[in-house]
């Protein structure tokens, strides 16, 4: 049943249509008086429903499209209850989560095949860690990034409440979070042409955003936390520079432990990866 893909994906969509749904419930019954802290709690929750489905699966890579699905309900109920929100900033918010939100889940419908698919960063670290690899997977798999996520969207909760009328700021926001999406598209087109022309073994894209960095796609990413960011300026940057706290965790997590991951591996089967290191930037064009 795991090969069949119409079943794969209604389990995957099952799961999180419950994990979705007990958030909301959450939501309902388990009221703190602190919003910010109501919604942290619900999608924890969440984060639970869907490692247990991962674990009945036993494949950790049904959490991956939590990363960019989740941000819109919680986007969603946020803007429910600030409606005294300037309700421009609020649409603009939303237009540019559900462009980044949808092209990145059309990603990984494209390159999720089925059930028996998983990330080889998840195997390798089932190998590694043995009998403890559920628990392994319960915090770094599923909860970590759900944390780090949440800290990005902390922008998004503040603006979400701001009055104040559209500026400079928002503008920026807006602007900076489609052209993030924008580059990561390409990246990902780009490497997919690359890969059906059929290289041969070993050959590593290079041409390209691929020219300027080694890896584009977590460029755009970070540059789309940035954006979000922006939104939360208006005149009330020292107020809510605390919400960069977001974009900063996004930076750590791909330029020290998903680009190191990656290429851990990548210098092992592409053909000099390591010149192509000296040369290109990991993630930003400056060498950094």
């Amino acid at each position: 049943m795991k090969k069949n893909k119409i079943f794969s994906y209604t389990y995957v969509i099952a799961a999180y249509i419950i994990a979705i749904l007990t958030g909301k419930l959450c939501l309902e019954y388990i009221q703190t008086g602190a919003p910010l802290v109501d919604m942290l709690i619900a999608d924890i929750v969440a984060t639970i429903i869907i490692f247990l489905s991962s674990f009945g699966a036993h494949n950790s890579s049904l959490y991956d499209p939590y990363w960019s699905v989740i941000p819109v309900p919680i986007v969603l109920y946020w803007m429910y209850i600030f409606p005294g929100g300037n309700q421009i900033r609020q649409v603009l918010i939303l237009i540019a989560i559900l462009v980044w939100s949808i092209r990145l889940t059309v990603n990984w419908i494209r390159t999720w095949p089925n059930l028996t698919h998983e990330d080889w960063r998840y195997r390798k670290l089932a190998e590694d860690s043995g009998p403890l690899y559920w628990l392994v997977s319960f915090l770094g798999i599923h909860l970590f990034p759900t944390l780090i996520v949440f800290a990005g969207l902390l922008p998004v909760f503040v603006a979400s409440q701001m009055t104040d009328p559209i500026g400079f700021f928002d503008v920026a926001g807006i602007l900076i979070c489609i052209g993030a999406a924008v580059i990561e598209y390409v990246a990902d087109e780009q490497l997919r042409k690359f890969k059906s022309g059929s290289p041969k073994k070993g050959v590593n894209m290079e041409k390209g955003l691929w020219a300027y960095s080694r890896h584009p796609n977590y460029l755009g990413e970070i540059l789309f936390w940035v954006g979000l960011f922006f939104f939360s300026i208006g005149n009330h940057f020292l107020e809510n520079a605390w919400t960069a706290i977001g974009f900063i965790l996004m930076v750590l997590l791909f330029r020290f432990i998903s680009v190191p991951m990656m290429e851990k591996r990548l210098i092992q089967t592409k053909l000099g990866y390591d010149k192509y290191q000296d040369r290109v930037a990991a993630i930003f064009p400056l060498k950094f």
